[in-house]
């Protein structure tokens, strides 16, 4: 197993984002939500859209352009136009540094 040193967010304030364009195909968006750190692919699996475009509310994520909701946390789709999930990743905070699990 190769862990993704991805950088700093000792800054990633409470509700807010940070995309990591040069990670996987599409980027990996990473969030801080109530103190936990949450990891998914910069990409709305409605129409290839990058959900770093969008809204974090709590632990949901609104796509720009059709507003299709998921939540952060297990990649599950809360309404349409999305009827299939978002990938999620495994992140952990390790001395104030994102690290993604491979």
């Amino acid at each position: 197993m190769n862990d993704l040193d991805l950088g700093d967010l000792t800054d990633l304030r409470d509700g807010a984002m940070r995309v990591f364009a040069d990670v996987g195909e599409h980027g990996v968006v990473v969030c801080r939500v109530n103190g936990q750190l949450y990891a998914f692919d910069d990409n709305c699996s409605h129409r290839d859209a990058r959900l770093s475009e969008g809204r974090l509310r709590g632990t949901t994520i609104t796509c720009p352009v059709h507003g299709a909701q998921f939540d952060v946390r297990t990649g599950e789709h809360r309404c349409a136009p999305a009827t299939s999930p978002i990938v999620v990743r495994v992140v952990r905070e390790t001395g104030g540094r994102a690290v993604l699990a491979d």
